[in-house]
């Protein structure tokens, strides 16, 4: 996922608890790299949002809920088909050969635990390679002081 360190996009999708996991690593990816980032529930995907995606354009997804696994698939081969550049997030027992990243397997009301770290992590390396200071993001406090 080399690419994010040139890339001034990153869209994140997700269903279910998946979509709050999203939202918080595409905040965490415009916190400390500086990417402009934005996660997105796939069932909206076709409604604005599709239209963004470009030719190389980085697309995470996460598929950690049985329930919506093959909706979310859906959704990237969606990107797929425009020219995005996907990284699958999945859990042990929904993986496919296409996934990057295969999570251990927990109760599903617990996936948003595990499934955040690896987005933390992807922004702390993306910033890393953009030669972000990670310890001290611009325009960032570590507390809110004002009202």
């Amino acid at each position: 996922f080399d690419y994010l360190t040139l890339t001034r996009n990153c869209f994140f999708i997700g269903r279910a608890l998946d979509y709050y996991v999203c939202l918080e690593g595409a905040l965490k990816l415009k916190e400390i790299s500086y990417i402009q980032a934005e996660g997105f529930a796939g069932g909206e995907l076709k409604h604005g949002t599709i239209a963004l995606i470009e030719e190389g354009t980085p697309v995470v997804a996460l598929a950690t809920q049985e329930d919506v696994n093959w909706n979310i698939r859906g959704n990237v081969k969606e990107v797929l088909a425009r020219g995005a550049n996907p990284c699958i997030i999945s859990m042990k027992g929904l993986n496919t050969e296409d996934d990057r990243f295969v999570l251990p397997k927990v109760h599903e009301l617990l996936t948003p635990l595990i499934s955040v770290v690896p987005l933390q992590l992807l922004a702390y390396y993306a910033a890393l390679h953009r030669d972000c200071d990670v310890d001290k993001p611009r325009n960032l406090a570590k507390s809110v002081t004002v009202e």
